[in-house]
């Protein structure tokens, strides 16, 4: 069973959606996040993978080529009871979610969405379950200190304010150290994925954090030339 850095069980989610497009950004963000992940594009394939997988979770789309997500729920019988279910789709009808619901779903979210949203609930969800076991809501790296209850930001001990942007942008770097993160993962993150606007912000941020951090010791956030960030340590 996969396990975290830290030696505590890497929970798996399955992600069961006939559009690749979402497949692909859900998984990649909830990776990001430290879950295991599969992904399944159809009915049939989803019921399978919740044998193989055995997930804690299972993100759902409703509708897919061969069954409605409704049907595969409806399937797995006396596994439905022990498999959370957050049911993924587009239509935002009253009727449809109070059927998801009622049909053995624990949520329901409607495209398009936010992708920090989606993981929020996720987390929620297997805190109510009793999967999520509880974990530190520090985050470190070298000297630099984010406390996630509070929302404290410190370095070498002395208190960093930041805005809530750069709050985000610092959180998301702390939970990839040294690994280089692009400028599209960065503001899909940070600005969720369906995010538009000047891909300036970044940079500009980037600087934000930069003047804040970099005065009280080594520069953390590095450039890597075509590609974006990464938090480590500058090279000798």
């Amino acid at each position: 069973m996969p396990d975290t850095p830290d030696g505590t069980e890497q929970h798996r989610v399955l992600v069961v959606d006939d559009e690749p497009n979402i497949v692909d950004v859900v998984s990649m963000a909830l990776r990001f996040q430290g879950f295991a992940v599969e992904s399944a594009s159809s009915g049939r394939e989803a019921l399978a993978a919740v044998r193989t997988f055995d997930p804690h979770l299972m993100v759902l789309d409703i509708m897919l080529g061969d069954m409605e997500g409704f049907e595969v729920a409806e399937r797995l019988g006396a596994q439905r009871a022990s498999l959370p279910i957050i049911f993924l789709t587009a239509r935002d009808a009253t009727q449809d979610k109070i059927r998801g619901l009622t049909s053995g779903g624990d949520d329901y979210v409607t495209k398009p969405f936010s992708l920090e949203e989606l993981v929020a609930r996720i987390r929620a969800i297997l805190r109510r379950s009793g999967v999520d076991q509880p974990s530190s809501s520090r985050l470190t790296f070298e000297d630099l200190e984010l406390d996630e209850d509070t929302r404290e930001v410190s370095r070498a001990g002395a208190p960093v304010e930041l805005t809530a942007t750069e709050y985000r942008l610092l959180r998301y770097l702390l939970l990839n150290p040294r690994r280089v993160l692009t400028r599209a993962q960065l503001l899909d993150h940070v600005w969720e994925y369906d995010f538009d606007g000047d891909s300036r912000i970044l940079e500009t941020y980037v600087s934000y954090l930069r003047k804040k951090l970099d005065p009280l010791g080594p520069s953390l956030i590095q450039t890597v030339r075509g590609v974006g960030y990464a938090l480590r340590l500058p090279r000798s």
